[in-house]
């Protein structure tokens, strides 16, 4: 099965790269922006200027890993607002 899904590389766009990599032949666009931006505990190279997320030194939605990364993430942080939900149905 092909894994085309989970790489795009756009080359054309006025801002490419937005971060520096090794690499530009690998550098993934797919996730231009990164799904995991609201998430407090994403596990990227994030800091906060005035309470505001700066991601501009993680590189994780661009690496050749990226996608398998943060599919995994959400799938985490799915399962434990499904847990989350069922303990609090059970305690109701």
């Amino acid at each position: 099965m092909s894994k085309n899904y989970k790489f795009f590389n756009h080359k054309e766009c006025e801002f490419f790269p937005c971060h520096d990599m090794k690499n530009n032949d690998k550098f993934n666009c797919l996730f231009c922006y990164c799904p995991l931006y609201f998430v407090e505990d994403c596990g990227g190279n994030n800091s906060y200027i005035n309470c505001v997320k700066d991601c501009s030194n993680c590189i994780i939605p661009h690496s050749e890993n990226g996608y398998d990364y943060i599919f995994k993430k959400i799938v985490e942080l799915n399962d434990q607002k499904r847990k989350s939900r069922n303990k609090i149905q059970v305690n109701l």
